[in-house]
């Protein structure tokens, strides 16, 4: 029978809690108490005058003062140590466990009643209101991962019949002085975390058993002195996991059978690296630097693990080996019992938020998807027996899905006599789509073009789902969303980048708009946000304006919960991007960074004054009013641009609405898209032979008509007649007509002929060299085009083809000429006027082995004509080249001479690249990781609403 209770009481003030409130409050529950302790022992750690005189004025027997950094284990052995009082029991106490009246009347009583009980512990209950449990039991899986029985849980008794338990917390632990003294004290080595569950299970092992009180109630605030503390900061959360995960892995040591010790300490750090990994999964990337902490700290503790397991061996053997491991494992927390605590939602049980089903085959999102598709087979029959799409900025692809990534990788390029250098980020996307179709790679183009109009239906509605829970407003985006202007002209016309983009921005919005609330989304919204940068450069100024807005808001409105998450947004952009702002900001081309990506091709677009400007305000990136004017060449067309109207006044009237907030983002992005492809129009950064090629304005609308359409949707959702469902239905039609007729002409564009693009052609040389260039990626091909100025224009290609992704901004964004364009210029001059110098055998050590001399833009000049002819007649009379024949794509000649491989790459070069290379592989691979949705953030997810900005407060 515990007839004298000596109580110890931990003190260790922090700058960042109220210790002296806590320790006055602990103090005087003690003093309250039904049954009152026989001494008290008070053990300061640290601490200021102030915290000394509650101390001396308190009714402690003895008093301990320790350096600030003791740990409560051994603050707890400083005070019981050479103790002898008598003491039955001891009860252990921190400046923040204030027990209530009969708290330690009922631990008493229960010891008393269990002769077999070594400890009994208490209903650990929040500081400032009981009914919320803290903790209640303590038990652990297989692995030995510690499961609090019922921590968070709101207190309704539904866990008081439960008593026999693994372990429990150490804050207000009853344990009998015998118990105390043959199990060693607590462990030193658990960094704070687990105390009480270590405690029970080497009372287990020793034979007795741990027992819990649920009458007995003791109040903690979580300051951290026994215990972990409660996270209310960053730093107390990472002290948390790091004291969690130093105790697991520290018993996980001590427990292990002898043999398997050496197994599990080798096996520290490469378990880092796969919780690291696990960590991204689960979206918790702030505990990997305390998981490495953890896992170093334990590597190199050895001494407290042997101290540990003799302290262990110790207790089994005096106990004749009583207990087993055999008999605790049915306290142990199962797999399916873990899995059924996970399942539970408390936060919606308790009337939180559960968002609705999505509703996308029951709301009619399957059958606009259909619907899209068929319109699309409809628009471009004949695509489905094309291998490869020519025309417009189309090349073929690489043949090889090894090429393709190659192309999208630091080194050399195929463009150029040795251009070495960063691929364009674009390169990276096309290899992506590429690796679509691995057995023909360019054969993925063609199926994009083909699916094109049901993923833009597929990617609105879900970018809507974000706006309105309406099903009709939820088709009507996706619809409006397919027959955007920017994206039927880009498919008619040619421009992968303006459909690629076109396809990625709803993902981008729907991912991006949730960002701030949970890793899943800006893990996915970062791998979005570096493909529209990578497809479409010149949003970038855009996009970094609603960046640092979201930055802003969230430190605004969310008191800056979720900037870590907006700020890893750009990070996967940033490593694709480094190496070539790096690039052009070393060879002074900063404007060539806007460039469009791809083939360079100005093609047909709105002019750079008031009326191309009007036309782009309207959602019409060409002159042509979206094809309209070829349609009906001789009737009225004025009344095209007021197609977009509807859609704009409806924009207009989003800031206006109950959801003001949300319409007046929308109608910002609305504006900075309108503003991009405003200052689009005319501004040439690159250039193709001796033409200059403008930025598309195309981009820019896409954002726009992105923000337009949202808005447009708020307003129908909330602003417009909410409750008069004719209104909504009547602006809707308008909105669905206008968009409708806008995309006629570019419907049947491909039917009329009018489109751009073409089948094929499978590579942009002639066959002959494409079959070597298949056999040989260093195959050289000097192409030689006259312009219609009498000039030459001379690109050296290597391997079979140009290709889509080996397009490069390097070359193209060029502000002066380099040395080797200097060569080939000389090279050129020489081939095509009769010269003595022997300029064949220098195309030959350079590794040129082909001379294609390409027809001129038609319609062809006169002085184009001139040149071509002249410089047939040069190359042709040429000994060491020998005439392969007049090709469709040219006059092709071959080198007779021995040709020289091409040069390699420096080591320096490879070094770099390889070191690129792997730096975006890792960043990229975390993005991913982040971005896999798993079960626990589809559980986060269920509890937030699925639309943005309801009102003003939900829209946090």
């Amino acid at each position: 029978m515990p007839a004298r209770v000596h109580a110890l009481l931990v003190v260790r003030p922090d700058g960042r809690t109220p210790a002296a409130f806590h320790l006055r409050r602990t103090l005087a529950a003690l003093d309250d108490q039904a049954r009152p302790v026989d001494a008290l022992t008070i053990v300061v750690c640290g601490g200021d005058d102030h915290l000394q005189e509650i101390v001396a004025a308190s009714s402690a027997t003895s008093v301990v003062t320790a350096p600030a950094s003791t740990s409560y284990a051994t603050a707890a052995a400083l005070g019981f140590d050479g103790a002898d009082d008598g003491a039955d029991a001891r009860w252990l106490l921190a400046q923040d466990t204030a027990p209530e009246p009969d708290a330690l009347a009922q631990l008493i009583g229960a010891l008393e009643l269990s002769p077999s009980v070594a400890f009994v512990a208490p209903k650990l209950v929040r500081w400032d209101d009981r009914a919320d449990i803290v903790s209640l039991g303590v038990s652990m899986t297989r692995f030995g991962r510690s499961i609090g029985l019922a921590d968070g849980e709101l207190d309704q008794g539904q866990h008081d019949a439960h008593e026999d338990v693994l372990g429990a917390d150490v804050r207000g632990i009853l344990i009998r002085t015998d118990a105390w003294d043959s199990l060693g004290g607590l462990d030193a080595g658990l960094a704070g975390a687990d105390e009480g569950l270590d405690l029970g299970v080497r009372a287990r092992l020793a034979g007795a058993r741990v027992s819990l009180v649920p009458g007995a109630r003791v109040a903690v605030a979580g300051d951290g002195v026994a215990g972990i503390p409660i996270p209310l900061t960053a730093q107390r959360r990472r002290r948390a996991e790091y004291a969690e995960r130093v105790a697991h892995l520290h018993r996980r040591l001590v427990y292990a059978p002898a043999f398997a010790v050496p197994v599990h300490w080798l096996s520290l750090l490469p378990l880092a690296l796969w919780r690291t990994v696990v960590d991204l999964v689960r979206k918790q990337p702030g505990r990997i630097p305390s998981e490495w902490a953890a896992a170093a700290v334990v590597l190199v503790a050895i001494a407290p693990v042997w101290r540990a397991r003799r302290r262990l061996a110790r207790t089994k053997g005096d106990h004749d080996g009583t207990g087993s491991w055999a008999q605790i494992a049915p306290l142990r927390t199962t797999r399916a019992e873990l899995r059924e605590r996970l399942d539970d939602d408390p936060e919606v049980a308790l009337g939180g938020v559960r968002r609705r089903d999505l509703r996308f085959f029951s709301g009619g999102g399957a059958w606009l998807v259909l619907a899209a598709l068929a319109a699309s087979i409809a628009a471009f029959p004949a695509l489905l027996a094309w291998p490869v799409l020519g025309g417009g900025a189309l090349q073929p692809l690489a043949t090889t899905v090894g090429q393709l990534w190659n192309d999208a990788t630091y080194g050399q390029r195929i463009l150029g006599l040795d251009t070495v250098g960063p691929a364009d980020p674009f390169a990276a996307v096309v290899a992506v789509i590429g690796s679509l179709s691995p057995w023909a790679p360019s054969r993925a183009l063609v199926l994009l073009w083909v699916v094109a109009l049901p993923l833009a239906a597929l990617g609105g509605w879900f970018a809507a789902t974000r706006v309105t829970e309406r099903s009709g407003l939820r088709m009507l985006g996706g619809a409006v969303w397919a027959l955007s202007p920017t994206l039927l002209v880009a498919l008619t016309q040619g421009r992968p980048t303006g459909v690629i983009l076109h396809l990625l921005l709803p993902w981008l919005f729907f991912a991006g708009s949730v960002a701030h609330r949970s890793w899943a989304g800006a893990g996915a919204a970062s791998i979005l946000l570096a493909g529209v940068l990578a497809t479409a450069p010149s949003l970038a100024p855009a996009l970094a304006v609603v960046w640092v807005g979201m930055i802003v808001l969230a430190i605004v409105v969310r008191s800056g919960r979720g900037v870590t998450r907006l700020i890893w947004l750009v990070v996967p952009s940033l490593v694709l991007a480094v190496p070539l702002v790096w690039n052009a900001l070393a060879n002074a081309r900063v404007w060539g960074l806007l460039a469009d990506p791809g083939v360079p091709w100005a093609g047909p677009q709105v002019a750079a004054d008031a009326a191309g400007r009007a036309l782009l305000a309207a959602g019409i990136p060409t002159s042509d009013l979206a094809g309209w004017t070829t349609l009906l060449p001789d009737g009225p067309t004025w009344w095209v641009p007021l197609l977009s109207v509807p859609l704009a006044l409806l924009a207009l009237l989003a800031p206006l609405t109950q959801r003001w907030a949300v319409g007046t983002v929308l109608l910002a992005v609305t504006a900075l898209g309108l503003g991009t492809a405003f200052a689009a129009v005319g501004f040439s950064v690159a250039f193709t032979q001796s033409v200059s090629v403008p930025l598309w304005p195309g981009t820019g609308l896409s954002l726009a008509w992105l923000g337009a359409l949202g808005g447009a949707l708020v307003s129908l959702d909330a602003g417009l007649a909410p409750r008069v469902a004719f209104v909504r239905g009547v602006a809707a039609a308008l909105v669905l007509a206008g968009a409708v007729t806008l995309a006629m002409p570019s419907l049947t564009a491909f039917t009329r002929g009018a489109a751009t693009i073409a089948n094929g052609p499978a590579s942009t040389l002639p066959a002959f060299v494409a079959a070597e260039g298949r056999e040989s990626p260093d195959v050289g091909t000097i192409v030689l085009t006259p312009q219609p100025d009498a000039g030459v224009a001379a690109q050296i290609v290597w391997g079979g083809s140009e290709t889509l992704g080996g397009q490069t901004t390097l070359q193209s964004t060029r502000t002066h000429p380099t040395p080797q364009d200097e060569q080939v210029a000389a090279l050129a001059a020489d081939l095509v006027t009769p010269s003595a110098d022997d300029i064949v055998a220098e195309l030959a050590r350079e590794g040129i082995g082909f001379i294609l001399l390409a027809p001129a833009a038609a319609p062809e000049s006169d002085a184009a004509r001139t040149v071509r002819l002249s410089a047939t007649t040069a190359l042709s009379q040429r000994d060491t080249l020998v005439v392969v024949g007049d090709t469709a794509k040219g006059e092709l000649w071959r080198v007779v001479d021995e040709v020289a491989p091409r040069s390699d790459e420096s080591a320096s070069e490879i070094v770099t690249g390889r070191w690129i290379g792997f730096a975006q592989i890792a960043v990229f691979g975390i993005a991913l990781l982040l971005a896999v949705p798993t079960a626990a953030t589809r559980r986060a997810a269920r509890r937030t609403p699925r639309i943005v900005g309801p009102h003003w407060q939900e829209g946090r």
